[in-house]
Protein backbone atom coordinates (compact mmCIF):
# COMPACT_ATOMS: atom_id res chain seq x y z
CA UNK A 1 0.00 0.00 0.00
CA UNK A 2 1.56 3.54 -1.08
CA UNK A 3 0.48 7.01 0.92
CA UNK A 4 1.17 10.47 -0.73
CA UNK A 5 1.24 13.32 1.69
CA UNK A 6 1.52 16.66 -0.18
CA UNK A 7 3.27 18.94 1.70
CA UNK A 8 6.53 18.52 3.62
CA UNK A 9 5.55 20.91 6.61
CA UNK A 10 5.62 19.94 10.05
CA UNK A 11 2.45 18.20 9.99
CA UNK A 12 3.18 16.03 6.79
CA UNK A 13 6.68 15.48 8.07
CA UNK A 14 5.05 14.15 11.42
CA UNK A 15 2.65 12.45 9.20
CA UNK A 16 4.84 10.93 6.71
CA UNK A 17 7.14 8.87 10.12
CA UNK A 18 3.75 7.96 11.56
CA UNK A 19 2.16 5.95 8.15
CA UNK A 20 6.58 4.63 8.15
CA UNK A 21 6.03 2.41 11.15
CA UNK A 22 3.97 0.25 9.04
CA UNK A 23 7.24 -1.17 7.28
CA UNK A 24 4.99 -2.81 4.92
CA UNK A 25 3.62 0.28 3.58
CA UNK A 26 5.40 3.06 1.16
CA UNK A 27 5.30 6.53 1.91
CA UNK A 28 5.67 9.19 -1.20
CA UNK A 29 6.21 12.91 0.82
CA UNK A 30 5.43 15.86 -1.89
CA UNK A 31 6.74 19.16 -1.13
CA UNK A 32 6.95 21.76 -3.62
CA UNK A 33 9.79 23.78 -2.21
CA UNK A 34 13.53 22.99 -2.61
CA UNK A 35 13.82 21.50 1.19
CA UNK A 36 11.53 20.55 3.74
CA UNK A 37 10.71 22.33 6.95
CA UNK A 38 11.11 25.89 5.36
CA UNK A 39 8.66 27.46 7.21
CA UNK A 40 9.95 26.14 10.54
CA UNK A 41 13.16 27.17 10.30
CA UNK A 42 11.24 30.82 10.85
CA UNK A 43 9.44 29.91 13.78
CA UNK A 44 9.76 31.99 17.10
CA UNK A 45 12.54 34.29 15.48
CA UNK A 46 14.47 31.06 14.29
CA UNK A 47 14.10 29.32 17.72
CA UNK A 48 10.86 27.15 17.12
CA UNK A 49 9.06 27.25 19.56
CA UNK A 50 7.87 23.49 19.10
CA UNK A 51 4.93 22.97 21.54
CA UNK A 52 3.54 24.33 24.63
CA UNK A 53 3.37 22.00 28.07
CA UNK A 54 -0.13 23.34 28.33
CA UNK A 55 -1.02 22.51 24.50
CA UNK A 56 -4.42 20.47 25.38
CA UNK A 57 -5.92 22.51 27.70
CA UNK A 58 -7.86 25.28 25.27
CA UNK A 59 -6.12 27.69 22.95
CA UNK A 60 -7.62 26.82 20.36
CA UNK A 61 -9.99 28.22 17.63
CA UNK A 62 -12.31 27.69 14.42
CA UNK A 63 -16.02 27.27 14.38
CA UNK A 64 -15.28 23.64 15.96
CA UNK A 65 -12.23 24.17 17.87
CA UNK A 66 -13.06 21.01 20.12
CA UNK A 67 -12.17 18.88 16.81
CA UNK A 68 -8.70 18.73 18.05
CA UNK A 69 -9.19 16.99 21.21
CA UNK A 70 -8.89 14.14 19.97
CA UNK A 71 -5.62 14.43 18.32
CA UNK A 72 -4.15 16.00 20.90
CA UNK A 73 -5.59 14.01 23.44
CA UNK A 74 -3.64 10.96 21.73
CA UNK A 75 -0.38 12.62 20.93
CA UNK A 76 -0.26 15.32 24.22
CA UNK A 77 2.99 17.90 24.41
CA UNK A 78 4.76 14.90 26.72
CA UNK A 79 4.43 12.28 24.24
CA UNK A 80 5.37 15.00 21.20
CA UNK A 81 8.87 15.73 23.57
CA UNK A 82 9.36 12.25 24.12
CA UNK A 83 9.31 11.45 20.36
CA UNK A 84 11.44 14.25 19.35
CA UNK A 85 13.94 12.54 22.33
CA UNK A 86 13.81 9.97 20.29
CA UNK A 87 14.63 11.40 17.06
CA UNK A 88 17.69 12.90 19.08
CA UNK A 89 16.22 15.79 20.07
CA UNK A 90 16.70 17.58 23.32
CA UNK A 91 13.80 20.26 24.33
CA UNK A 92 13.83 22.86 27.10
CA UNK A 93 10.35 24.47 28.50
CA UNK A 94 10.23 27.90 29.49
CA UNK A 95 7.88 29.16 32.82
CA UNK A 96 5.10 30.18 30.37
CA UNK A 97 4.91 26.38 29.03
CA UNK A 98 6.62 27.39 25.75
CA UNK A 99 8.75 24.47 24.64
CA UNK A 100 12.09 24.98 22.59
CA UNK A 101 14.95 22.97 21.25
CA UNK A 102 18.10 23.35 23.76
CA UNK A 103 20.12 24.22 20.63
CA UNK A 104 17.82 26.98 20.54
CA UNK A 105 18.08 27.10 16.82
CA UNK A 106 14.82 26.09 14.79
CA UNK A 107 17.23 24.31 12.12
CA UNK A 108 17.99 21.40 15.00
CA UNK A 109 14.07 20.64 14.95
CA UNK A 110 14.48 20.55 11.16
CA UNK A 111 17.38 18.61 10.79
CA UNK A 112 16.39 15.53 13.19
CA UNK A 113 13.11 15.54 10.91
CA UNK A 114 14.95 15.35 7.56
CA UNK A 115 17.51 12.65 9.46
CA UNK A 116 14.51 10.70 10.55
CA UNK A 117 12.76 10.56 7.29
CA UNK A 118 15.73 8.62 5.37
CA UNK A 119 14.05 5.47 5.99
CA UNK A 120 13.29 2.51 3.17
CA UNK A 121 10.00 3.11 3.37
CA UNK A 122 9.95 6.69 2.58
CA UNK A 123 10.52 8.58 -0.58
CA UNK A 124 11.04 12.59 -0.48
CA UNK A 125 10.13 14.15 -3.80
CA UNK A 126 11.42 18.05 -3.59
CA UNK A 127 10.32 20.37 -6.04
CA UNK A 128 7.41 18.66 -6.86
CA UNK A 129 4.22 20.82 -7.09
CA UNK A 130 0.95 18.85 -7.04
CA UNK A 131 -0.80 20.61 -10.21
CA UNK A 132 -3.12 18.21 -10.48
CA UNK A 133 -4.59 16.09 -7.97
CA UNK A 134 -7.33 13.46 -9.16
CA UNK A 135 -9.53 10.27 -7.75
CA UNK A 136 -8.79 6.96 -9.43
CA UNK A 137 -10.13 3.67 -9.14
CA UNK A 138 -7.68 2.26 -6.96
CA UNK A 139 -6.85 5.75 -5.17
CA UNK A 140 -5.28 8.84 -6.23
CA UNK A 141 -2.94 10.38 -8.74
CA UNK A 142 -0.78 13.72 -8.25
CA UNK A 143 0.50 15.15 -11.28
CA UNK A 144 3.55 17.54 -11.36
CA UNK A 145 4.83 18.79 -14.67
CA UNK A 146 5.88 15.26 -16.32
CA UNK A 147 6.12 13.24 -13.20
CA UNK A 148 3.18 11.18 -11.49
CA UNK A 149 2.59 9.75 -8.34
CA UNK A 150 0.09 7.30 -7.49
CA UNK A 151 -1.26 5.84 -4.41
CA UNK A 152 -3.79 4.23 -2.45
CA UNK A 153 -4.37 7.28 0.20
CA UNK A 154 -3.61 10.43 0.23
CA UNK A 155 -2.78 13.28 2.87
CA UNK A 156 -3.02 16.86 2.49
CA UNK A 157 -0.53 18.39 4.72
CA UNK A 158 -0.20 22.04 2.50
CA UNK A 159 -0.56 23.98 5.72
CA UNK A 160 -1.94 27.77 5.27
CA UNK A 161 -2.37 30.78 3.36
CA UNK A 162 -0.04 32.63 6.23
CA UNK A 163 3.92 33.40 5.52
CA UNK A 164 3.55 33.75 1.88
CA UNK A 165 7.10 34.27 1.68
CA UNK A 166 8.11 31.08 3.05
CA UNK A 167 5.65 28.89 1.17
CA UNK A 168 2.17 29.53 2.49
CA UNK A 169 -0.25 29.03 -0.58
CA UNK A 170 -4.10 28.46 -1.45
CA UNK A 171 -2.96 24.85 -2.86
CA UNK A 172 -4.08 22.98 0.16
CA UNK A 173 -7.51 24.80 0.14
CA UNK A 174 -7.63 24.13 -4.04
CA UNK A 175 -7.26 20.70 -3.50
CA UNK A 176 -10.02 20.02 -0.78
CA UNK A 177 -12.37 22.10 -2.39
CA UNK A 178 -11.56 20.21 -5.72
CA UNK A 179 -12.63 17.17 -3.77
CA UNK A 180 -16.10 18.84 -2.55
CA UNK A 181 -14.87 20.15 0.03
CA UNK A 182 -15.85 23.37 2.00
CA UNK A 183 -13.27 26.30 3.35
CA UNK A 184 -14.67 29.38 5.60
CA UNK A 185 -13.06 32.70 5.09
CA UNK A 186 -9.38 32.73 5.60
CA UNK A 187 -7.78 35.91 7.95
CA UNK A 188 -4.89 36.28 9.39
CA UNK A 189 -3.68 35.22 12.89
CA UNK A 190 -0.88 36.14 15.33
CA UNK A 191 -0.27 39.00 13.44
CA UNK A 192 1.02 42.39 14.26
CA UNK A 193 -1.87 44.99 14.21
CA UNK A 194 -1.49 49.06 12.30
CA UNK A 195 -1.93 52.02 13.81
CA UNK A 196 -2.87 54.94 12.97
CA UNK A 197 -1.27 56.76 16.33
CA UNK A 198 1.63 58.90 14.66
CA UNK A 199 4.08 58.20 17.55
CA UNK A 200 4.01 54.92 17.00
CA UNK A 201 6.86 56.14 14.38
CA UNK A 202 9.23 57.30 17.19
CA UNK A 203 8.73 54.57 19.07
CA UNK A 204 9.66 51.87 16.93
CA UNK A 205 11.77 48.98 18.15
CA UNK A 206 10.75 49.66 21.87
CA UNK A 207 9.83 46.90 23.84
CA UNK A 208 7.62 46.91 27.18
CA UNK A 209 5.71 44.44 28.88
CA UNK A 210 2.51 45.55 29.16
CA UNK A 211 -1.60 44.16 29.55
CA UNK A 212 -3.63 44.79 26.52
CA UNK A 213 -7.39 45.12 25.96
CA UNK A 214 -8.63 45.07 22.50
CA UNK A 215 -11.75 47.16 22.35
CA UNK A 216 -14.45 47.58 19.34
CA UNK A 217 -17.00 50.32 19.82
CA UNK A 218 -16.00 50.69 23.51
CA UNK A 219 -16.85 46.72 24.62
CA UNK A 220 -14.16 44.15 25.84
CA UNK A 221 -13.09 42.15 22.76
CA UNK A 222 -9.67 40.38 23.68
CA UNK A 223 -7.11 40.58 26.25
CA UNK A 224 -3.64 39.57 26.86
CA UNK A 225 -0.63 40.48 29.28
CA UNK A 226 3.44 39.86 27.49
CA UNK A 227 5.61 41.70 25.44
CA UNK A 228 4.77 44.61 23.04
CA UNK A 229 6.75 45.69 20.33
CA UNK A 230 6.32 49.18 18.74
CA UNK A 231 6.94 49.46 14.64
CA UNK A 232 6.94 51.81 12.33
CA UNK A 233 3.44 50.74 11.55
CA UNK A 234 1.47 50.07 14.69
CA UNK A 235 1.96 47.03 17.40
CA UNK A 236 3.88 43.76 17.53
CA UNK A 237 5.31 41.30 19.67
CA UNK A 238 3.22 38.41 21.75
CA UNK A 239 1.05 40.19 23.64
CA UNK A 240 -0.42 41.85 20.16
CA UNK A 241 -0.29 38.55 18.52
CA UNK A 242 -2.52 37.13 21.16
CA UNK A 243 -5.57 39.33 20.98
CA UNK A 244 -4.62 39.55 17.35
CA UNK A 245 -6.92 37.22 15.88
CA UNK A 246 -10.48 38.69 13.66
CA UNK A 247 -9.16 42.81 15.21
CA UNK A 248 -10.32 44.75 12.78
CA UNK A 249 -12.57 42.44 11.18
CA UNK A 250 -16.34 44.71 10.33
CA UNK A 251 -16.70 48.23 10.57
CA UNK A 252 -16.58 50.02 13.92
CA UNK A 253 -13.75 51.79 16.13
CA UNK A 254 -10.99 49.21 17.43
CA UNK A 255 -8.10 50.75 19.78
CA UNK A 256 -5.77 48.94 21.82
CA UNK A 257 -5.80 49.77 25.40
CA UNK A 258 -2.14 49.33 27.30
CA UNK A 259 -1.12 49.22 30.71
CA UNK A 260 2.78 49.15 30.87
CA UNK A 261 2.69 48.62 34.45
CA UNK A 262 0.07 46.05 35.29
CA UNK A 263 1.59 45.00 38.61
CA UNK A 264 1.43 48.86 39.80
CA UNK A 265 -1.56 50.28 40.68
CA UNK A 266 -2.68 54.04 39.14
CA UNK A 267 -2.82 55.45 42.55
CA UNK A 268 0.64 54.56 43.66
CA UNK A 269 2.18 55.67 40.53
CA UNK A 270 0.47 58.77 40.90
CA UNK A 271 2.34 58.90 44.43
CA UNK A 272 6.01 57.79 43.16
CA UNK A 273 5.05 60.54 40.36
CA UNK A 274 4.41 62.99 43.29
CA UNK A 275 7.76 62.35 45.22
CA UNK A 276 9.39 63.01 41.91
CA UNK A 277 8.59 66.95 42.21
CA UNK A 278 11.23 67.17 45.18
CA UNK A 279 13.93 66.25 42.74
CA UNK A 280 15.95 68.19 39.81
CA UNK A 281 14.35 66.41 36.98
CA UNK A 282 13.14 67.86 33.62
CA UNK A 283 9.78 67.08 32.62
CA UNK A 284 11.46 65.01 29.65
CA UNK A 285 12.49 62.08 32.52
CA UNK A 286 9.76 61.68 34.49
CA UNK A 287 9.36 58.47 34.21
CA UNK A 288 13.28 57.58 34.13
CA UNK A 289 13.56 54.38 36.03
CA UNK A 290 10.25 53.06 35.52
CA UNK A 291 9.75 53.14 32.00
CA UNK A 292 11.77 52.77 28.92
CA UNK A 293 13.26 56.55 28.18
CA UNK A 294 11.63 57.30 24.87
CA UNK A 295 8.09 55.55 25.86
CA UNK A 296 7.97 58.28 28.85
CA UNK A 297 9.06 60.69 27.01
CA UNK A 298 5.88 59.88 24.31
CA UNK A 299 3.57 59.28 27.42
CA UNK A 300 4.39 62.67 29.00
CA UNK A 301 3.94 64.40 25.75
CA UNK A 302 0.41 62.71 25.05
CA UNK A 303 -0.89 63.95 28.17
CA UNK A 304 -0.17 67.46 27.18
CA UNK A 305 2.51 67.89 29.21
CA UNK A 306 5.45 70.41 27.95
CA UNK A 307 8.34 68.80 27.56
CA UNK A 308 10.28 71.98 28.33
CA UNK A 309 10.86 72.51 32.67
CA UNK A 310 11.04 70.67 35.48
CA UNK A 311 8.57 67.96 37.10
CA UNK A 312 8.85 70.58 40.49
CA UNK A 313 6.83 72.71 38.20
CA UNK A 314 3.88 69.89 37.63
CA UNK A 315 0.12 70.13 38.74
CA UNK A 316 -1.18 67.12 41.00
CA UNK A 317 -3.67 66.80 37.71
CA UNK A 318 -0.84 66.87 35.33
CA UNK A 319 0.98 63.67 37.41
CA UNK A 320 -2.50 62.33 37.25
CA UNK A 321 -3.27 62.54 33.45
CA UNK A 322 0.65 61.18 33.33
CA UNK A 323 0.12 58.19 35.37
CA UNK A 324 -2.91 57.28 33.70
CA UNK A 325 -1.34 57.62 30.33
CA UNK A 326 0.75 54.67 31.23
CA UNK A 327 -2.01 52.42 32.74
CA UNK A 328 -4.50 52.96 30.20
CA UNK A 329 -3.23 54.63 26.95
CA UNK A 330 -5.54 54.50 24.01
CA UNK A 331 -3.77 53.35 20.34
CA UNK A 332 -6.45 53.16 17.53
CA UNK A 333 -6.07 50.30 15.39
CA UNK A 334 -6.43 50.19 11.56
CA UNK A 335 -6.22 46.81 9.83
CA UNK A 336 -3.95 43.62 10.67
CA UNK A 337 -0.81 43.29 8.65
CA UNK A 338 -1.41 40.54 5.74
CA UNK A 339 -0.83 36.80 4.85
CA UNK A 340 2.49 37.58 4.55
CA UNK A 341 3.02 38.94 7.85
CA UNK A 342 1.05 36.22 9.71
CA UNK A 343 1.78 33.00 11.79
CA UNK A 344 -1.10 31.29 11.04
CA UNK A 345 -4.27 30.74 9.05
CA UNK A 346 -7.26 31.41 10.88
CA UNK A 347 -10.06 29.91 9.29
CA UNK A 348 -10.02 26.33 6.62
CA UNK A 349 -11.35 23.69 5.51
CA UNK A 350 -14.12 22.36 7.36
CA UNK A 351 -13.49 20.82 10.15
CA UNK A 352 -17.16 18.83 9.99
CA UNK A 353 -16.62 17.31 7.26
CA UNK A 354 -13.46 15.10 8.39
CA UNK A 355 -13.77 12.56 11.17
CA UNK A 356 -11.54 13.46 14.14
CA UNK A 357 -10.55 10.12 15.29
CA UNK A 358 -8.62 9.13 11.81
CA UNK A 359 -8.62 12.63 10.06
CA UNK A 360 -10.33 11.30 7.21
CA UNK A 361 -12.67 12.98 4.90
CA UNK A 362 -16.17 11.95 4.97
CA UNK A 363 -16.33 12.66 1.71
CA UNK A 364 -13.97 11.07 0.04
CA UNK A 365 -12.71 7.57 1.41
CA UNK A 366 -8.82 7.34 1.21
CA UNK A 367 -8.08 11.34 1.31
CA UNK A 368 -7.05 12.87 4.89
CA UNK A 369 -5.67 16.39 5.94
CA UNK A 370 -4.34 17.63 8.57
CA UNK A 371 -2.78 20.81 10.47
CA UNK A 372 -3.26 24.88 9.24
CA UNK A 373 -5.42 23.66 6.30
CA UNK A 374 -7.86 22.95 8.52
CA UNK A 375 -10.14 25.29 10.34
CA UNK A 376 -7.90 24.99 13.48
CA UNK A 377 -5.50 27.67 15.04
CA UNK A 378 -4.01 28.17 18.31
CA UNK A 379 -3.08 30.87 20.55
CA UNK A 380 0.49 32.20 20.57
CA UNK A 381 3.30 30.10 21.82
CA UNK A 382 3.86 26.74 20.47
CA UNK A 383 -0.02 25.68 20.21
CA UNK A 384 0.05 25.43 16.04
CA UNK A 385 3.06 23.12 16.12
CA UNK A 386 1.60 21.00 18.99
CA UNK A 387 -1.88 20.87 16.81
CA UNK A 388 0.73 20.03 13.78
CA UNK A 389 2.41 17.37 15.27
CA UNK A 390 -0.35 15.67 16.77
CA UNK A 391 -2.73 16.23 13.66
CA UNK A 392 0.06 14.69 11.48
CA UNK A 393 0.49 11.84 13.21
CA UNK A 394 -3.21 10.96 13.89
CA UNK A 395 -3.65 11.23 10.00
CA UNK A 396 -0.11 9.42 9.22
CA UNK A 397 -1.22 6.46 11.33
CA UNK A 398 -4.83 5.93 9.76
CA UNK A 399 -3.45 6.26 6.21
CA UNK A 400 -0.59 3.99 6.72
CA UNK A 401 -2.57 1.03 8.42
CA UNK A 402 -3.03 -2.03 5.85
CA UNK A 403 -6.64 -2.68 6.63
CA UNK A 404 -9.03 -0.92 3.75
Amino acid sequence: MVTGIIGAGASGMAAALAAAENESGQIILMERQARVGRKLQATGNGRCNLSNLHGTSGGYHGENPGFADYALGQFPPAAALEWFRSLGLLTVAEESGRVYPYSDQANSVVDVLRFALEKPNITVKLGFEAEKVKKTASGFRIVSGDETVECDRLIVACGGLAGTKLGGSMSGYKILRSFGHSCTRLRPALVQLKSSWNAVTSLKGVRANCHAVILHDGKWFSESTGELQFTQYGLSGPVIFEVSRDVCQGGGEWVCRLDFLPDIAEDALVSELKRRRTTNLPVSELFTGILHNRLGRVLTQAAGISPSGAVSDLSDEELHQAAHGAKALIVHLTEPMGMDSAQVTAGGILTSEFDETTMESRLVPGLYACGEVLDIDGDCGGYNLQWAWSSGRLAGLSAGRNDT
